[in-house]
């Protein structure tokens, strides 16, 4: 675009804001390529968090100072999730994590279901978006499971058509794969539901790190996703349309608000880490500034940063991928073709050899090297893949704090154990 100044990823500016980063594992900087089970934070996130506690330390609606701080605060960090998803600030809600705000929200959605009603998961999914629907089986709601396409872990969009019918009142289905990266056509599928007369829900928890979200154009009826895993505190936010708020009824107690979104924010929230989502969202704005020196408003730093780490951080992935497949007795799972890249995110998951991912994992966070093995909650992935039963894979999540020499480590680290070739 013409009149942009834009600037070259500078990384070394990025690492400066996380002061974990400099952590040192047996005389080596750590290398956290663990971002899929949660980020490190940026010191403006530590910050606020600290300040809550100097300054606005109370509880909600009080008539004094730090009660109002605290009114304040909240509001302020509302505003900047309702920017970050580009939605209105009444449409945001926070909880404790994204589990348990599925659970809550499903329980609430099960009160208008009946039995022979229908609702759509996909194998793809982390359980935290299967059993809260699977939950709703008890009641005689039937739960249908779309499947994938192995040979590149993507979604069988064909197979998904068909688990829709009339009697779908909900798909489930997230943004992105949190064990092999895979992005889901969102908009796509969110008309196949409405169609159908259906709602959609998206868990977005693995795809906020990496890309721009605008719940406006994809037309979900709700959206969850986790601040720790896009640099924040720990801690779930939900995004719901506004008549879709009003329309369910929460489980609360009684002299809680009617009002949404407070309606839906049980009990005592962690306040401070609050604070912490708002300085997360003003982390990635003030980022995408620092790329885009144009970029006015915050939506627009925030789409501004989310273009620079979108191309750093497939420019690592390309980096990676292309190193794993030297190595003899690999296994990538997902796409690893790179003219689609842009149908996934940098988080990559392989078998090495007869190793076990939890040997690999250890072998690696001893030469400072973090990475996560297992089936990471997404346990129907898992066994459709024939790996539960052996331990599921060792995953390697790129966000855009870790660097080529981090990649060239850990590519260096997995020859050491690669199999000879024979």
């Amino acid at each position: 675009m013409q009149g942009t100044e834009k600037k070259a990823f500078d990384i070394a500016w990025v690492r400066e804001q996380f002061p974990s980063l400099k952590l040192q594992v047996n005389g080596q900087t750590a290398a956290f390529l663990d971002g899929p089970a949660g980020t490190q934070v940026p010191k403006q996130v530590l910050e606020a968090v600290q300040n809550y506690f100097l300054s606005a330390n109370a509880n909600t609606y009080g008539a004094f100072l730090t009660s109002r701080r605290n009114d304040e605060m909240i509001l302020s960090s509302r505003a900047a999730m309702a920017d970050f998803l580009n939605c209105d600030p009444s449409e945001v809600t926070f909880g404790q994590n994204m589990t348990t705000i599925t659970f809550a929200l499903a329980r609430a959605i099960g009160r208008e279901l009946k039995a022979g009603d229908e609702i759509v998961v996909t194998t793809l999914d982390h359980d935290a978006n299967v059993a809260p629907w699977r939950a709703l089986e008890e009641k005689g709601v039937v739960v249908r499971q779309a499947d994938i396409r192995e040979e590149d872990c993507t979604l069988d969009l064909d197979d998904l058509k068909r688990k829709i019918s009339d009697k779908t009142k909900l798909v489930a289905l997230g943004y992105a794969s949190n064990i092999v990266g895979t992005i889901n056509p969102v908009a796509e599928i969110t008309k196949l539901a409405h169609a159908a007369g259906a709602l959609m829900f998206v868990d977005a928890v693995h795809y906020a790190p990496h890309g721009l979200i605008d719940v406006k154009a994809l037309d979900c009826d709700f959206l969850a996703c986790s601040p720790y895993k896009f640099f924040g505190p720990h801690m779930g936010t939900l995004f719901g349309k506004r008549e879709q708020l009003q329309r369910f009824k929460p489980y609360k107690v009684r002299p809680a608000t009617n009002v949404p979104p407070e309606s839906w924010e049980t009990g005592t929230q962690v306040q401070e880490l609050i604070g912490g989502i708002g300085a997360a969202v003003d982390y990635i704005a003030e980022l995408g500034r620092h790329c885009d020196s144009n970029a006015k408003s915050r939506r627009e730093a925030l789409q501004a940063a989310y273009g620079a780490t979108h191309a750093y951080e497939t420019s690592l992935l390309t980096r990676l991928i292309a190193g794993l497949r030297t190595i003899p007795g690999m296994r990538i799972f997902g796409i690893t073709d790179e003219k689609r890249f842009d149908e996934r995110c940098a988080t990559l998951s392989f078998r090495l050899g007869d190793h076990h991912p939890t040997k690999i994992a250890t072998f690696l966070a001893e030469r400072g090297i973090f990475t996560w093995d297992g089936n990471f909650y997404a346990l129907n992935l898992s066994e459709r893949l024939g790996v539960e039963q052996l331990g599921g894979v060792l995953r390697v999540g790129l966000v855009h704090y870790n660097t080529t020499e981090e990649v060239d480590r850990l590519l260096a680290a997995l020859r050491e154990l690669a199999p000879e070739k024979k």
